[in-house]
């Protein structure tokens, strides 16, 4: 009865919200719900994530601060106050160990904070990317422990985030939205409660079937990435222009769709989920040789684009070593300042460890430091003038934003490496420009 209760109170808007995790995935949900009228609390362990809400000031270039001044939205590092909510969404991180198996960390924590304050009739939703059986493997048990029973006296459910920065076309509430319950009761609380914001919800049989879903969303485009970036390497050698061959292919009304190299991969789900997959198969005794594969390809884009830059500079008689170099975009994507997994990280790194000396510039990440596997990166983004750019031997366009002078980068390098086909979209045919 009472978790009935909980799907009048959501579609009165009597219900409270309460968000855990206010990244790019949690940030959007808080404020989409507090437009629809709902009291929404969002959790973080960052104190200074929670001083900006409070203040109005949005730390995420796309998620404009005006629409964090709302009434109806608080935020707290109080994680006591959850027993006020009546439904917690979970967006925190899960990311890969050392050694690229998943590291739930921050979820199971999250989840023994949960159960400590779970009161009867609140439902629970993991967002967060992971491999299919988390929700009912790892989460419930832990929940169950409290001696309340799913289904009658608290709901679980999943339901991934499929959040894309920065894409004019496309946000959280006009793109449809996968859930998965633990019991039948559960999915319904859990479609009630995002019918409130999105467009549409799609019901599946179970959270494991939710939560496959969005590994293979993101497999599909890791390994057709993959393809292009070999295809890439092996189209260069043979005189073949790639960005060419996909124009040329896309053309066709079915049966293909476009994918484009890079200069690796990035951003919080492509680099990772894949191995969350690939991981949990091996409790199966299957080997997913087709997605490590594709990660292999991926993570060594970064050294393809030094060693070209390499070739590069010695064909102008330069070594790499005390080579000046401009690293131009350290985001993972165009116009977002989000640098998680960003290639233009490990190609930082690959430049520093052979002795060059290396600069950059983005007009959306001011500095580059404090990244998990990066220690040793610790830089500011420097300006973008004539004067700079003639002091460097050579610069990496790793990054595509828009609002970057690319004719200006054109006429005073030296030396152009285009991992993004860029000058040749603005067609800006530079000589001194090599594509990698």
């Amino acid at each position: 009865m009472l978790l009935k209760e909980l799907k009048d109170k959501i579609n009165n808007k009597q219900a409270k919200i309460g968000i855990i995790g206010l990244g790019y995935v949690g940030l959007p949900i808080l404020v989409a719900f507090a437009q629809k009228g709902f009291s929404v609390i969002g959790f973080d362990i960052d104190q200074q994530k929670i001083d900006q809400i409070k203040q109005g000031k949005s730390y995420i270039k796309h998620i404009a601060s005006e629409t964090l001044k709302h009434e109806l939205i608080d935020a707290t590092t109080d994680m006591s106050r959850l027993g006020e909510v009546d439904a917690i969404i979970i967006c925190v991180p899960t990311p890969l160990n050392t050694h690229r198996e998943p590291d739930l960390t921050y979820v199971i924590e999250t989840t023994y904070t949960i159960a400590s304050h779970l009161k009867i009739g609140q439902l629970v939703v993991l967002e967060s990317t992971t491999y299919p059986g988390t929700t009912e493997e790892v989460m419930l048990p832990i929940l169950s422990k409290t001696g309340f029973v799913v289904g009658q006296e608290f709901s679980l459910a999943y339901s991934p985030e499929r959040e894309d920065p920065a894409n004019g076309k496309f946000s959280l509430v006009n793109v449809p939205k996968v859930v998965g319950g633990t019991t039948p009761l559960c999915l319904e609380l859990a479609q009630t409660l995002y019918n409130q914001i999105i467009v549409k919800t799609v019901p599946v049989s179970s959270t494991k079937t939710a939560e496959a879903t969005k590994i293979l969303e993101n497999i599909y485009r890791a390994v057709n990435i993959a393809l292009v970036n070999e295809l890439k390497i092996l189209f260069h050698k043979m005189d073949i222009d790639i960005w060419e061959v996909i124009e040329a292919a896309k053309t066709k009304p079915f049966g293909f769709q476009a994918f484009y190299p890079g200069p690796g991969w990035g951003g919080h789900c492509i680099p990772i989920d894949p191995f969350y997959l690939t991981w949990k198969a091996r409790e199966y005794d299957v080997s997913l040789q087709f997605i490590e594969l594709a990660g292999e390809v991926n993570t060594l884009m970064p050294n393809y684009v030094v060693n070209r830059l390499i070739s590069a500079l010695n064909s102008q008689c330069k070594p790499l070593k005390n080579s000046q170099i401009l690293i131009l975009g350290v985001a993972y994507k165009k116009n977002v300042d989000d640098q998680r997994e960003s290639p233009s990280l490990k190609i930082i790194q690959l430049l520093q460890h052979q002795e060059a000396k290396v600069e950059y510039h983005d007009p959306y990440a001011p500095t580059c430091f404090g990244h998990r596997h990066y220690p040793e990166i610790n830089l500011k983004s420097v300006p973008l003038t004539k004067d700079n750019l003639r002091k460097f031997d050579a610069v990496i366009i790793a990054t595509d934003h828009d609002n970057v002078d690319y004719q200006l980068v054109a006429e005073h390098s030296s030396l152009i490496i285009d991992t993004r086909n860029v000058l040749s979209a603005k067609g800006l045919n530079a000589n001194n420009a090599v594509c990698a």
